[in-house]
């Protein structure tokens, strides 16, 4: 295809807009060329950045960020600072380099763990050896913390004394955290808490009053806790007894609602008291019925004299043997002796008994009731007559609260039931007229369906807007110029009226010739000329603007022909 006819029919295209319609194409066009190349860039930039260069490493030390940038420097590894602890290089490149800083043991300020026992060293002292396992222990810690969300650096440091022969001379170990806090994130009093109890919970005999934090701004942490936790359970407290007398109070009103016809014809208020002292009971019950763990028996049975030995005090009479005839042969001695012994398991059981969080003490309810009302006509005039409550409904409506409630009498409970008339209905009455009934009827008719009437009257606006702005603008902005071709055909369109009208022309105009004598020289294509000539000349005086502007058009076009030409 030729390029000059491409461009030239673009340019007579384009010619045929009106000079309003010309700049609003143009500046679209701009608009959507510049949106584009500025979507190119914006994405070509962010893959180059993002698929050319990774992270080496971030959030380190302006000690370490130095020497990594001087290792790049000397290598000449292209990098980026986005920020000041973020260092970015070719992606190709970053495992390579991570190993080749590592070798000569960069970053230095990192944190270590147990791995600094990985490699063994001989000929270390004890003291070395102790200074080590603290590192270690420290670094662990640290590492750990920063583990939790709202924490994005800490750093542990921890105290242990050298231990004494005297336990009066002893010094306990003491721990230092700082922590640096991610923006926007802040610690509770239980975060902290819990923190303070894994510190602790890692070096022997450290308490967690002994362990301090303190914030990167320099501020102490948990120092108060003591006086946030009583307001965290104050809070927790006033809650709960709200939440509960809430509860109550929901549950008059929905039970007495039908009854006296409506939520706003009724208002419970409950006041509840609690105990929140919690207590703890250690009981010890023993088991009556005894088990036998054990038993023993021992019997001991002897009969008959026993042989006498020879002895005494040294003299003449132990010497003397036993006289003959004086022993007593029919002497014989009996001994028994029997012993049990039961050994019971005796059965315990311990109980620990802790408080509920809230003990109800008492139950306070104020309920008060609307009565009834009946339209009267008194001296003509329309009016509303309030009917109390009876005696009888009253004492079913105090019945229903107290069940409501959960009513007791031990607990000290007071419930108070009212009867009075609500907004003084009666004294502020206007009767409603038949415009007000209708509106009411309306309205109680659509009320369910506000929440749609809303998104149907935003899709109307749309629609209008669509079709009174949108579409006519863009028709306007879009539409070639057709009216004024339009009206210049128009000219030269003839109606069947006015082609009867030259019809009867031209055969008057024949008639005549022939009358003359000059029909033989008739001309047809003269007739139609003379016939058009008239015709314009009518048209002329009757349309001279319109004709000067086909006028123009024609001479733009030769002009425009001409040069094309040329």
């Amino acid at each position: 295809m030729d390029i000059k006819e491409v461009f030239n029919q673009t340019l007579s295209f384009f010619n045929r807009f009106t000079k309003k319609q010309r700049i609003v194409i143009g500046i679209g066009a701009v608009a959507l060329i510049a949106f584009f190349v500025f979507l190119i860039v914006f994405t070509t930039n962010g893959k180059e950045r993002n698929d050319n260069y990774a992270v080496l490493f971030e959030g380190m030390n302006p000690s370490d960020n130095a020497l990594i940038l001087q290792h790049l420097q000397q290598n000449q590894i292209p990098y980026k600072i986005p920020n000041e602890d973020t260092i970015l290089i070719p992606r190709d490149k970053v495992y390579e380099q991570r190993i080749a800083l590592a070798s000569q043991g960069i970053p230095k300020t990192s944190k270590v763990g147990f791995e600094i026992f990985d490699n063994k060293d001989f000929g270390v002292t004890d003291e070395e050896h102790k200074v080590k396992f603290l590192r270690a222990i420290e670094g662990e810690l640290a590492r750990t913390i920063e583990s939790l969300a709202p924490i994005q650096k800490a750093n542990v440091l921890i105290a242990i004394p050298k231990s004494s022969v005297f336990v009066s001379q002893q010094v306990p170990p003491t721990a230092s955290v700082m922590l640096g806090v991610r923006m926007g994130a802040a610690l509770t009093s239980a975060q902290i808490f819990g923190i303070k109890n894994l510190v602790a919970a890692a070096i022997p005999n450290l308490t967690i009053e002994n362990v301090k934090l303190v914030s990167q701004n320099g501020e102490p942490l948990g120092e108060d806790d003591e006086l946030s936790t009583s307001k965290e359970a104050a809070a927790t407290q006033l809650k709960y007894k709200s939440n509960i007398e809430r509860a109550l109070e929901a549950k008059i009103i929905n039970i007495l609602s039908p009854v006296v016809g409506g939520d706003d014809k009724v208002v419970a208020r409950v006041n509840a008291d609690f105990d929140f002292s919690q207590r703890k009971s250690l009981q010890e019950v023993y088991d009556p019925n005894n088990v036998v763990r054990s038993e023993q028996s021992l019997e001991e049975r002897r009969e008959g004299g026993e042989k006498k030995q020879v002895g005494g005090v040294p003299g003449a009479v132990s010497n003397i043997g036993p006289v003959q005839g004086l022993e007593d042969n029919n002497a014989k001695e009996k001994y028994e002796k029997t012993q049990n012994t039961t050994n019971y398991e005796v059965g315990k059981t311990v109980n620990e008994i802790k408080g509920e969080f809230g003990v109800l003490t008492r139950l306070s309810a104020a309920v008060v009731v609307d009565g009834r009302y009946k339209k009267v006509i008194a001296d003509g005039v329309e009016k509303m007559e309030y009917i109390p409550m009876s005696e009888a409904e009253m004492e079913k409506i105090d019945s229903l609260v107290k069940q409501a409630i959960g009513y007791s009498q031990k607990r000290g409970d007071d419930v108070t039931v009212s009867n009075f008339e609500f907004n003084a209905k009666t004294q502020n009455y206007v009767p409603m007229t038949e415009f007000d009934k209708i509106t009411s009827r309306i309205e109680a008719y659509l009320t369910p369906f506000l929440p749609m009437l809303k998104y149907v009257i935003v899709a109307l606006i749309i629609f209008v807007f669509y079709k009174k702005i949108i579409v006519p603008f863009t028709e306007r902005m879009l539409e070639v110029q057709n009216t004024e071709e339009e009206k210049i055909t128009s000219l030269f369109e003839t109606s069947d009226d006015e082609d009867e009208e030259f019809n009867k022309f031209g055969e008057m105009r024949k008639r005549v010739e022939e009358q003359l004598g000059i029909g033989k020289g008739f001309n047809e294509d003269e007739v139609k000329y003379d016939v058009l000539l008239e015709k314009m000349r009518a048209i002329i005086e009757e349309k001279p603007e319109e004709i000067a502007t086909l006028f123009k058009m024609l001479i733009k076009d030769e002009i425009s022909a001409d040069m094309k030409q040329s």
